[in-house]
């Protein structure tokens, strides 16, 4: 009986979220896809800290596992002609690492690759955009990744969908530091030694490394700044490689089933050298700059859940309540749906693994 009642919802339900195609204001709810990639459930300290996986060769995802990640490419270069790793964090904008942008000389020939798993064989659920305009940190420092930071404006507005969702920057009020599962993701290189990228989208597990200890004369010995994270494990094994620059660092929410886009992808020496970890842009510490940036008018639906400030040319000042759930807004009769889009979330994450239970016992008894 219980399991008839689950398949009832699941018939009531799997039309209501068809329908939720686009954005309004939603971030951070990943993946939506019906095809799941380990960061989906792996919400729990279950991964061994002495794993040998990396971005690069370790573990290749399910499409739709990473909503928020894209591929930037130069379609001058051989290949695929992936450069670096970006984030959807509106409609139109991407975030990703003023560095990827050094030698370019002509942007007007690359593309941002939205919604893609395997870069040789996109489907019809993958995006393609030109850039409109780069938007590179002021700041900048090229050789000591000073403010390694930059904003790329697409040419024409992405639609959300299963595959497409957007990245959730956190303003100053989040606690970074006290979020325990952490993920890096990319299509760079699977070794230090091979400068090829990755046809299929990689990610790892990581955690957070105290920004102290990594500035010690052990470790980075003081080429930490206040605007970085560490990111990976003190013995390596888990690191960012050539070609994972830009790339999201995120961190599930401590209350929520959503993720945080705390960091991005700056640099490191070498890939997964021990007490030298992935060093990644703080997206926290940029969040005012990236509100100034964007046209806050033109784009006020995108960055609803953050924005109080109504003047762009002002400098916003970080909201001083509790960080609100972002929230998706549905549309249609969609939202005459009696319970929250949260716990639908969640139902769905619990009914996968009650299902995937079920079929491993159900295998067993026919063994």
């Amino acid at each position: 009986m219980n399991l008839l009642c689950l398949l009832v919802l699941l018939a009531m339900c799997k039309p209501m979220l068809g329908t939720w195609d686009t954005c309004r204001g939603t971030c951070g709810l990943w993946p939506m896809a019906a095809s799941y990639g380990p960061m989906t459930y792996d919400y729990g300290p279950t991964a061994s800290d002495d794993s040998t996986l990396s971005v690069g060769g370790g573990t290749g995802v399910q499409p739709g596992a990473w909503p928020g990640i894209v591929s930037i490419q130069d379609t001058q270069k051989p290949g695929t002609g992936h450069i670096c790793g970006g984030s959807l964090i509106s409609t139109q904008w991407v975030l990703t690492a003023a560095h990827c942008f050094i030698n370019t000389r002509n942007i007007s020939m690359w593309r941002v690759v939205i919604g893609a798993t395997r870069l040789t064989q996109l489907g019809p659920e993958v995006k393609l955009r030109q850039i409109k305009q780069l938007q590179v940190h002021e700041h900048y420092t090229p050789g000591e990744e000073r403010n390694d930071i930059a904003l790329l404006e697409l040419d024409q507005p992405v639609p959300c969908s299963h595959y497409i969702q957007l990245g959730c920057v956190p303003d100053a009020t989040l606690r970074v530091s006290e979020l325990k599962t952490c993920y890096i993701a990319g299509w760079g290189s699977t070794t230090a030694r091979d400068q090829r990228p990755s046809d299929v989208l990689q990610e790892s597990k990581v955690h957070l490394i105290d920004v102290q200890l990594c500035n010690s004369s052990w470790w980075y010995t003081g080429a930490i700044h206040t605007h970085n994270l560490c990111a990976g494990y003190p013995q390596g094994t888990m690191d960012t490689c050539q070609g994972d620059s830009g790339g999201p660092l995120v961190c599930k929410d401590d209350d929520a089933a959503y993720f945080w886009l705390i960091g991005l992808a700056s640099w490191g020496k070498d890939c997964a050298r021990a007490n030298q970890p992935g060093v990644y842009t703080s997206t926290q510490y940029f969040y005012d700059w990236i509100l100034v940036q964007i046209d806050l008018q033109s784009d006020k639906r995108a960055w609803s859940h953050f924005v109080t400030a109504s003047n762009p040319s002002q400098k916003p000042t970080p909201i001083p309540t509790p960080i609100p759930t972002p929230t998706p807004t549905p549309s249609g009769w969609f939202s005459s749906f009696p319970l929250p889009l949260q716990q639908v979330v969640e139902f769905f994450t619990q009914l996968h693994e009650f299902l995937e239970a079920l079929r491993r016992k159900l295998a067993r008894e026919a063994g």
